[in-house]
């Protein structure tokens, strides 16, 4: 039996389509997926998809949802901080 992940974080590459990776991101929300990320380091970006609502555009000091019951705050800053 497969099972989708509670969350699923994906890291965009140059070489990738972000079209593949959305497709990728939108799959798992459909079966059962909670959380995504989608990642883009050159942008220092990330998108944040929950189901069942439009995606969220988070940059600079804007906080990352996660998952309930995870204590975790962080921003966009500091995920891709070097």
């Amino acid at each position: 039996m497969l099972i989708a992940p509670n969350w699923t974080i994906e890291i965009l590459s140059p070489d990738q389509s972000s079209n593949r990776v959305t497709s990728n991101i939108l799959h798992c929300l459909k079966y059962g997926c909670q959380l995504a990320w989608l990642i883009d380091p050159d942008d220092r970006s990330v998108i944040v998809f929950k189901p069942h609502q439009q995606p969220e555009f988070c940059h600079k000091a804007d906080k990352l949802a996660v998952l309930d019951g995870i204590d975790l705050e962080v921003t966009v800053e500091q995920l891709l901080s070097n």
